[in-house]
């Protein structure tokens, strides 16, 4: 599909879901403007009525593409592979397309909803148990289906969707302190992931928000 103008990706840079979007974009090799979208700063800019017109449930990313806004990360990435060249983010098998959706919403519904940032601040206290144990919880499950799935990637020998979402939720896993190395198969493909340079460019630590401590 050809386009006049970049996407524009309304994002924070250590947004799980942001991240998502950002490697898709790497992988199929679009540029694209960045928008920063503070999720914390002056209680946090999604909550603001100018984010609000754009996504509704007051989220990042939201994805200005081809005339439209576009929210949620699997329908970005969805998109994304139906309409641009590259490499195809869900295999063609219709099997092996099925694992992938699956592994993507067990992490997009079953892990990353319950430890991301307005869940845990509703917490409180307690939001670091809270956060390891629905972690944890998820990657025993993930971990077994992994075992089934993989070849050098999450579903055989070709990256996908299933391994956009896993990268970002073992980032996340490492950052509340979960012990990634209960699960080698998860942290074997993780590490094959991070050498790759789609995952390099799109990583937290090199984005255009990223506060200068966090920087590569």
């Amino acid at each position: 599909m050809a386009t006049q103008t970049k996407p524009v990706l309304h994002g924070y840079f250590r947004s799980s879901c942001s991240w998502r979007v950002r490697i898709a974009f790497a992988l199929k090799g679009i540029e694209y403007n960045h928008v920063a979208v503070n999720l914390i700063k002056d209680g946090g800019q999604q909550f603001t009525e100018q984010y609000k017109t754009l996504n509704p449930m007051q989220q990042v990313p939201a994805v200005e593409i081809d005339g439209t806004t576009l929210f949620q990360s699997l329908a970005v990435i969805q998109y994304i592979d139906e309409t641009r060249p590259g490499p195809r983010l869900l295999p063609v098998d219709p099997k092996a397309r099925a694992q992938v959706r699956m592994i993507s919403d067990l992490v997009a519904s079953g892990i990353q909803p319950l430890q991301n940032v307005y869940v845990l601040q509703k917490i409180g206290a307690e939001k670091l148990p809270w956060a390891q144990h629905f972690i944890n919880r998820g990657f025993q499950a993930l971990e077994t289906i992994l075992k089934q799935t993989s070849g050098k990637y999450c579903v055989g020998d070709e990256i996908s969707m299933a391994d956009i979402c896993l990268v970002p939720q073992v980032y996340n896993a490492q950052r509340y302190n979960v012990d990634v190395s209960q699960y080698p198969t998860i942290k074997r493909i993780n590490e094959t992931l991070l050498e790759i340079e789609a995952f390099k460019l799109s990583h937290p630590s090199r984005q255009p928000d990223t506060p200068a401590d966090l920087s590569a």
